[in-house]
């Protein structure tokens, strides 16, 4: 069996979606916060508004509401030195307290 997609062209391997990156070792997913927007806000100038305990919560009610919601992740600059001993700044994930 060829690796082609019913268009033809070849289709994409597992584990070789060119969209995804690579994590760095010390990087870890941020824990996501969800929330709907405000009312008499828009979503070209967002403000958050309630906050959801769940993705599936948070599309059950901008279903229910037709308002957007938002994903939130929150993240803060470190320092790290690379391997060749050179400082850089990084991103490490800010646990949601």
């Amino acid at each position: 069996m060829d690796n082609k997609s019913l268009s033809g062209t070849p289709a994409p391997l597992a584990g070789n979606d060119p969209h995804k990156r690579r994590k760095r070792r010390n990087e870890v997913d941020p824990e996501l916060r969800y929330f709907l927007l405000k009312p008499d806000s828009s979503p070209g100038r967002p403000e958050l508004g309630q906050e959801m305990t769940s993705e599936g919560e948070a599309l059950i009610q901008s279903f229910k509401s037709g308002q957007p919601f938002f994903t939130l992740a929150a993240w803060k600059a470190v320092p790290e030195v690379n391997g060749g001993g050179s400082p850089v700044i990084v991103k490490q994930a800010v646990a949601h307290s």
